[in-house]
């Protein structure tokens, strides 16, 4: 074995994990006995994750190997819950399964048209971002040259009086392209949203042929408690990191209890203080500073019936597992 030094995961396949180390190559490892132990109820190692390994060359191949020793602290993670077990484990007990760790931001991608905005899935992004203390959060809106500029406006201004960054992109035209080409240019970035919103044709505009190679990695598949995930992280031409995830029809956050859930609504958390009862859940205690901010107009309707269906939902998934 050789010297231990540090490196970056950029891609896990089927419980082996490659990492770029600090001589300029890369290994492809196993976790030692101790960490693979761990693995078994948490993704204890994801791409972006800063480790240290011991390295070694098969003489006879060639090939470098080695084994993950230690792996750094997280700054940030991206996650979701998973179910383990059953048919898609219905009615049974939930995993973390980490997305992305210390990513420097996510881009989190809808459509302005075909399809139409789905913004009770963006909320929810937007809620396991704040969760992943993710420091750059955006919103992509893309495909505008199928909408018109006045719906987009009234559709994605709220997000920006949040003070979440919206920024406006064709693949067709080439809209918004050399903004987010800048913007991927340093660091970890993961790009995240629904099928159909044009996630590959923005990737292939911003740097030729990455859409296709981000794809061919970007296989996952959810059933059963072996859940099989191969991602990597792409180094772009402009030196920066990009992961991409499979297309997503629904999002089940990670580690939120209900009476939580308000401080990951950023609109919503400042009138939470405001409300006669500390324990108020928002949807029918008299004095209600949350509720009064909706009838006010300073929280929109359909952000706080977003909030109070995942509300209900994580109060459903924490009653089940916690009997």
């Amino acid at each position: 074995m050789g010297a231990a030094q540090e490196g970056l995961i950029v891609k896990e396949q089927s419980g082996f994990y490659w990492v770029e180390a600090a001589d300029g190559n890369t290994y492809m490892c196993e976790l030692r006995g101790k960490l693979k132990e761990a693995a078994q109820s948490s993704d204890i190692a994801a791409i972006g994750d800063r480790v240290s390994i011991t390295t070694r060359r098969d003489e006879g191949t060639g090939v470098l190997t080695g084994v993950v020793m230690a792996l750094s602290p997280r700054k940030s993670v991206l996650s979701r819950a998973m179910r383990t077990t059953g048919k898609r484990g219905a009615g049974q007990a939930e995993r973390e399964q980490v997305i992305i760790a210390n990513a420097d931001r996510a881009l989190f991608v809808v459509a302005a048209a075909q399809p139409p905005p789905d913004l009770e899935l963006l909320d929810r992004l937007l809620v396991a971002g704040e969760k992943s203390r993710i420091s750059e959060l955006y919103i992509v809106v893309n495909k505008i040259d199928l909408a018109g500029a006045a719906s987009i406006q009234d559709q994605f201004a709220p997000y920006e009086r949040m003070g979440y960054r919206v920024l406006r992109s064709s693949a067709l035209r080439g809209d918004g392209i050399d903004g987010l080409r800048s913007i991927l240019d340093e660091g970890i970035s993961v790009f995240t949203g629904p099928s159909g919103v044009g996630k590959t044709s923005l990737l292939n505009r911003i740097q030729p042929g990455l859409g296709r190679q981000v794809k061919s990695v970007g296989r996952v598949s959810e059933e059963g408690v072996h859940t099989t995930r191969d991602s990597a992280l792409i180094r772009l031409d402009s030196g920066g990191y990009l992961a991409d995830t499979p297309g997503i029809r629904s999002i089940n956050v990670w580690d939120i209890e209900p009476d939580e859930l308000d401080a990951y609504f950023v609109d919503i958390q400042p009138y939470v203080l405001d409300c006669k009862f500390g324990n108020c859940t928002h949807s029918k205690e008299p004095d209600c500073g949350v509720r009064r901010a909706v009838r006010a107009g300073k929280v929109e309707g359909w952000r706080y019936r977003h909030y109070l269906e995942l509300c209900d939902e994580l109060r459903e998934t924490y009653i089940i597992y916690n009997r």
